[in-house]
């Protein structure tokens, strides 16, 4: 996995922890479900990542 990826996906979860705080403060229950769904890409695409760098 490059560090741009590693710093995308970061980025990707960190602005999808942000999103569901101000969701949750704020009783929006969109931009709360979407940071969850942020939060679950950014994963995926780590693992996907981590899957391919063990078969290097």
């Amino acid at each position: 996995m490059g560090l741009d990826d590693k710093i995308k996906n970061a980025a990707e979860d960190i602005a999808g922890k942000a999103k569901e705080t101000i969701g949750k403060a704020t009783n929006n229950e969109r931009l709360e479900a979407e940071g969850k769904a942020d939060q679950v890409k950014a994963d995926a695409k780590k693992a996907s990542e981590d899957v391919k760098d063990t078969f290097k």
